[in-house]
């Protein structure tokens, strides 16, 4: 007799649960968390961390390491006492132009979504 109860409770269980709005929406949100954890395992690589940086700021940057290259390279291939002081110049006015390449990349993407909008 106890094996016939346990039966029919269980079978009762199941027609509650087959009732129960909230099982198809509690089953929608399943799946949906699992294909957001499985998007989110995409590795965030170093080229989009550059391209999420605004160009006012890695244009500069640029110029910077252009500068840097003519401090290393300029005092080799020149050889007088001015060679690093141009070479900052040549730093200093690449770092500059960067800035207001930057900004004017920045105004183009801004004027080009605007227009999209």
């Amino acid at each position: 007799m106890s094996n016939e109860q346990e039966r029919l409770k269980r079978l009762r269980e199941r027609q509650l649960t087959d009732r129960d709005p909230l099982v198809k929406q509690r089953e929608f949100q399943r799946t949906t968390a699992q294909k957001e954890r499985k998007a989110s395992k995409k590795r965030y690589t170093l080229g989009e961390a550059w391209r999420t940086i605004p160009h006012i700021y890695r244009s500069p940057f640029t110029g910077l390491v252009f500068g840097v290259g003519v401090m290393v390279v300029l005092p080799i291939l020149w050889d007088s006492e001015w060679a690093f002081w141009v070479a900052v110049g040549v730093t200093v006015f690449a770092i500059i132009l960067g800035l207001v390449a930057g900004r004017a990349q920045d105004i183009r993407d801004e004027l080009r979504d605007a227009i999209k909008h």
